[in-house]
């Protein structure tokens, strides 16, 4: 793509067909939070037929970012109050953001060794019991999607005592992300009912496209795609219910390591040339482009995960200068930030920016698939007593070890877990998608010209290059975004097959 692709003069909105009626309906909010136990998307029903104009700023978020900076939506009147923004508040003029959550403003917790380790395992257990308990009373047969990991392990032990009727569920999206044999050693042990489901990306993005038309809202989440494979198959077998393991990272802590704490110092917001990662050196490693597409970064920004389009990208993508547009909306979190004592608090605020992509794909697929969805996690009693009340050594350990008293609660029943040999931030097979659905996301984005120009340029520019990992994710956020949009601006025949 060329720059002189780029209206210098143009405004975010000119040329977009985002909205075709007459008027525009009025403003309103939704509360996401996560610590509901439904989320009311009825609002969106009703205006279903209706006028819903496109926000273009939040389709340059999704490009940039993967997902849209909150309290915005990828409506332009519609506004989301997720974690940190208090929903009695207008999301629609200037919102303010607070998370309350840093470990540096909690009160003193008790003393390393003073609680004594079994008193802390059984009050811990006791509540996340009675947390899973609450959140799984509407369901009849709950599905756990469970890693492997950490969270879910501990999940996987609790859900034994309290609804051993759970079935267990491990993604396989490939090799480097292979969690499955600790899934299945945690839940043989304690008698569940453990399946995996191995990653077939054409198998996945048609289901995706057959439930575009459902989805309520957009985000463009590197587990998008294995979530709709993965709620496809729990209703296939008569799941109704979804038990997810996310939402504790925020209140436990978020420590950084050797490499996080590297491309915090690398993330400088200079803009290379483009031509510089297509470069034989660059074109076929997926590590060194990674790096320069940090140096491309602002520090906070590159705490959110992937490889996405840089801001050059995305202005030639739209073609008009758009990506300042999005970056400013990091506004509203610069207050917290700049009150952060470490990089710690600052990734902990990033983590609740970017929930609104991982927690939000849940919910708009639950919605779509008419699931019930639940984070155990994100439950009051089990938050205020973990963040109060237990030291901080049981939280963050020596060397950046997170999550510490959870890694305790295991080791109550197992010596060790092998997890995962190599833990990437990619849990689909993104280079099969590329491979083999090139021409239709291509057909998707000559439909899409009016609104996203650029998009076939850099497809054809970048079509030899997708077997590298950091230009097949990009095409993935197109893959996501372009039917959905097609579905809302040109109906859903424009994705059908």
């Amino acid at each position: 793509m060329r720059e002189s692709n780029i209206d210098e003069s143009a405004t975010p909105a000119a040329g977009f067909p985002l909205h075709s009626g007459a008027s525009a309906p009025s403003n309103f909010q939704i509360n996401t939070s996560p610590y509901l136990r439904d989320i009311d998307f009825s609002p969106l029903d009703r205006l279903r037929g209706g006028d819903l104009p496109i926000d273009p700023v939040s389709l340059a978020d999704l490009m940039r970012l993967s997902f849209v900076y909150p309290p915005h939506s990828i409506f332009q009147n519609v506004k989301l109050a997720g974690t940190g923004f208090d929903p009695t508040q207008d999301m629609h003029s200037e919102p303010l953001y607070h998370y309350e959550f840093q470990s540096a403003k909690a009160p003193a917790r008790p003393l390393p060794g003073s609680i004594s380790d079994k008193q802390l395992l059984d009050t811990y257990h006791r509540l996340l019991c009675d947390a899973i308990s609450r959140a799984t009373a509407n369901m009849r047969a709950p599905w756990l999607f469970q890693s492997g990991g950490k969270d879910s392990t501990v999940l996987a032990i609790a859900l034994a005592e309290t609804r051993p009727d759970t079935a267990c569920f491990t993604y396989l999206g490939g090799p480097e992300e292979n969690e499955v044999p600790s899934a299945q050693i945690v839940a043989k042990k304690f008698g569940l009912r453990h399946e995996a489901l191995v990653c077939d990306p054409e198998r996945a993005y048609d289901r995706y496209l057959a439930l575009v038309p459902r989805i309520p809202l957009l985000t463009a989440d590197f587990a998008t795609l294995s979530y709709v494979d993965l709620a496809t198959e729990v209703r296939a077998r008569r799941g109704d219910g979804i038990i997810d393991g996310l939402g504790a990272d925020e209140y436990f802590g978020a420590p950084l390591h050797a490499r996080e704490r590297m491309l915090a110092l690398l993330a400088r917001g200079i803009r290379l040339p483009k031509a510089l990662f297509t470069s034989p050196l660059a074109r076929n490693n997926f590590k060194f482009c990674f790096v320069l597409s940090t140096l491309q970064m602002n520090a906070f920004e590159r705490f959110f995960p992937g490889s996405r389009f840089s801001d050059t990208e995305v202005d030639a993508l739209f073609g008009c200068k758009i990506a300042d547009r999005s970056r400013d909306r990091l506004k509203p979190f610069r207050s917290d930030i700049d009150a952060a004592r470490s990089q710690e608090g600052e990734r902990r605020i990033a983590l609740t920016i970017v929930e609104s992509g991982q927690l939000a794909k849940c919910m708009y697929i639950a919605k779509a698939m008419s699931l019930r969805l639940t984070f155990p996690y994100c439950d009051e009693r089990l938050r205020d007593w973990i963040f109060h009340h237990v030291p901080d050594a049981d939280l963050i350990g020596p060397g950046s070890v997170n999550k510490v008293l959870m890694r305790k609660y295991i080791a109550q029943h197992f010596e060790g877990l092998p997890y995962v040999q190599t833990k990437g931030c990619f849990r689909f097979d993104l280079r099969g998608l590329a491979s083999r659905r090139y021409d239709q996301v291509y057909a998707f984005a000559e439909q899409a010209r009016d609104v996203m120009p650029g998009a076939t340029s850099w497809l054809d520019a970048h079509h030899r290059y997708l077997d590298n990992k950091f230009f097949a994710s990009k095409f993935y956020l197109l893959a996501v975004t372009l039917p959905w949009l097609l579905s809302r601006t040109h109906g859903p025949a424009a994705v059908a097959r």
